[in-house]
């Protein structure tokens, strides 16, 4: 995992569809983040820099078009709308509303990611800011660097918490199953040999003692029953 590469930001109410899209373009070199609505994609927006949002218009609450009004007033991020309606006065209503491209659903990946592609290429390269920093109360994680600070004291992670700390600074705000742990630390060379499911939960137990004010009530680094872990930054 590259910690420089472009960082994207999902936002679709499909759980299905955000699965697949950050997969596909994990896979494609890409650092992606997930939010499940515009609630929690501001969320992260208030914590970390992304180089390109791909938004779904059609979603329950506040819908892609007025998040997209909204974060133009404040934000020079480019702006990706997927709907499921591909009219041309919706494509001109998306573009008006500060859009950089509109890409109408049933698409085929390898589009989407040609234009994330082009889009990237058209942006000046100040804008392209990847993730800096995730705060966890009195610390602060540099995504960057891989590097985990209490004021201007770094906090000693070892090898493997620095692969934990990577993974799930990648996913801020969502669910990181034991899988997935377990074939990423199996792809990081610093990472023991030792990464089963047994394995991974004494790692995380070990890691939220550095990082939760009360490790046996983590705030930071959650437990999600049944799925997996999930890092929750302020």
């Amino acid at each position: 995992m590259d910690p420089t590469a472009p960082h994207l930001l999902i936002v679709d109410d499909d759980e299905r569809i955000r699965g697949l899209l950050q997969k596909f373009l994990a896979r494609n070199g890409f650092l992606v983040t997930a939010a499940r609505d515009a609630a929690h994609a501001r969320k992260l927006l208030s914590g970390l820099d992304f180089s390109l949002i791909v938004l779904d218009v059609m979603m329950p609450g506040e819908d892609g078009l007025s998040l997209t009004r909204d974060l133009r007033k404040r934000l020079k991020t480019p702006i990706l709308l997927l709907t499921a309606r591909g009219e041309t006065r919706e494509r001109i209503e998306g573009l008006e509303a500060g859009a950089d491209d509109y890409l109408p659903k049933p698409f085929e990946p390898k589009e989407l990611l040609l234009r994330i592609n082009a889009i990237l290429r058209r942006v000046p390269s100040e804008v392209q800011t990847g993730p800096k920093y995730l705060s966890l109360g009195p610390l602060r994680y540099d995504q960057e660097r891989g590097e985990l600070w209490q004021g201007e004291s770094p906090v000693r992670l070892t090898a493997t918490e620095v692969a934990l700390m990577k993974i799930f600074a990648a996913r801020a705000g969502e669910v990181v199953s034991r899988t997935d742990l377990i074939e990423e630390l199996g792809r990081d060379r610093t990472a023991p040999e030792d990464t089963g499911d047994r394995a991974v939960d004494v790692q995380i137990t070990r890691l939220r003692r550095k990082i939760e004010p009360d490790p046996r009530e983590p705030r930071y680094l959650q437990t999600v029953r049944g799925l997996g872990y999930m890092l929750a930054p302020d």
